[in-house]
């Protein structure tokens, strides 16, 4: 089967791992000659430029713990690409993936034969996802949307609860050049009737969303306002939580993750796991209907991260971390000066071409006491040479050394941090970051 799977990825691949084409008529066209298997089940679907896959994970272990067998599809993925799938939890087997790929190849190539442009690696994931959560079969699919909202592959669903996690600058050359046009592009998903549990936003981003709530007909629930953290506390291997809900007040609520960052995903997984079984608002205005606090804490103490602040060695400890923009790198920022302190931290930074990596570089400035500029398996990535040149002019020549090959940037990064003088009292860290590549390959290398 070993040898089938990898036939089938690499079928996938030959479509073109990042291409990218904007045409739901073929997606839709694709499933309905498989009989719409996305109408099989409902859907919370998901968007945003920061926190999806971390916050559609939450939603995931939220639902499982109330009883329900889930599907959840994410991407990109780390090390296969069946992580893309997941059954209750766990990457969907290479056998059920051949089985799903070979129920779907077949329509795919008779399409391609009849479209000037064929289905996209995306089209494909997210056909083979949907055919395998009715297959399955499950009672609910948590979907987080490649690219944008509007024109993306999963934006067939005219899901009923609808998530928009904090929206921000990225991806400019696809979705526009203003908060507001990458939020009209995002709030593309919200369809009739939906609700919609949107994070706090700024405010260009927050009209856009209003906008298309009022177009549509959907109800709203914002953090602020309907739900939010009340109170967070740092503990050993992640933080203590007291979040409102829409049906009332959850606390004593244990997240294995770091920052405050995951604290704001968990309020807006906890309101959309409620907006899901119906919680909130009482009928005739009596009293909040509420999640059972216990099933709240045991699906928020079950959830794992991969690639988001993730601890894969000590001494030193070595985190890895899947930030690949301005946004995302602050949050991380703040959350090693909360949560870790480090006395010395060594940064290995490889990006991709398309970001803006200044400001990136401008938040990690404060923090890095050296940087160690690299490359990753990407196509898109900036050579380590040029990255340099960009990091030289903000953190100064001394601070920065170049290694383009990644393990040895790994190496090179942990002999930095050793050499500091207080490595001996411990709090000497690396972080491994700058994007979800880079992430991927160096979990590769570190983790077992």
């Amino acid at each position: 089967m070993a040898g089938e799977f990898a036939e089938v990825e690499a079928e996938l691949l030959a479509r073109g791992f990042t291409r990218m084409v904007f045409d739901l008529s073929r997606i839709d066209e694709l499933l309905d000659a498989l009989g719409s298997p996305q109408r099989g089940y409902p859907a919370i679907h998901l968007t945003g430029t920061n926190g999806k896959t971390s916050t559609a994970r939450m939603i995931d272990s939220l639902l499982r713990a109330h009883g329900l067998h889930t599907g959840r599809y994410t991407s990109p993925h780390l090390e296969t690409v069946r992580e893309r799938i997941c059954l209750d939890g766990e990457p969907v087997e290479e056998e059920r993936f051949v089985a799903a790929y070979r129920e779907v190849a077949p329509l795919a190539e008779l399409l391609d034969a009849r479209n000037p442009e064929t289905l996209t690696f995306f089209d494909m994931t997210t056909a083979l996802a949907f055919a395998a959560f009715a297959d399955a079969p499950v009672d609910v699919a948590v979907v987080e949307v490649g690219l944008g909202g509007a024109e993306d592959s999963t934006n067939v669903l005219h899901a009923g609860v609808c998530v928009l996690t904090p929206i921000g600058l990225d991806h400019t050359e696809w979705l526009g050049d203003t908060v507001a046009d990458i939020a009209h592009a995002k709030a593309g998903i919200i369809h009739k009737g939906a609700t919609v549990v949107t994070a706090a936003q700024p405010e260009p981003a927050a009209r856009a969303v209003l906008e298309r709530c009022a177009e549509v007909g959907a109800t709203i629930a914002r953090e602020g306002g309907e739900f939010g953290v009340l109170r967070r506390a740092v503990a050993v291997g992640g933080q203590v939580l007291a979040l409102q809900g829409l049906g009332g007040e959850y606390d004593e609520v244990f997240l294995p993750l770091h920052g405050a960052h995951q604290a704001q995903n968990a309020a807006v997984a906890l309101a959309a796991a409620e907006a899901f079984f119906g919680a909130g608002a009482g009928p005739g205005g009596g009293a909040p209907r509420q999640l059972r606090p216990e099933l709240v804490r045991a699906g928020f103490s079950g959830v794992s991260a991969p690639g988001r602040l993730e601890r894969v060695r000590t001494a030193p400890t070595i985190l890895l971390d899947a930030a690949h923009n301005a946004h995302g790198m602050a949050a991380t920022v703040a959350a090693l000066e909360e949560e870790f302190a480090f006395r010395r931290l060594v940064v290995v930074l490889a990006m991709l071409g398309d970001k803006d990596v200044n400001a990136v570089l401008e938040l990690l400035e404060p923090v890095a006491d050296a940087l160690v500029v690299t490359g990753n398996s990407a196509a898109r990535a900036m050579p380590a040479a040029r990255l340099a040149e960009a990091a030289v002019e903000i953190l100064g020549e001394e601070r920065v050394r170049v290694e383009p090959a990644l393990p040895d940037a790994i190496e090179a990064a942990v002999e930095l941090a050793e050499a500091g003088v207080d490595a001996g009292m411990g709090g000497v860290g690396v972080l491994i970051t700058g994007s979800l590549f880079t992430v991927a390959d160096a979990r590769r290398l570190l983790v077992r």
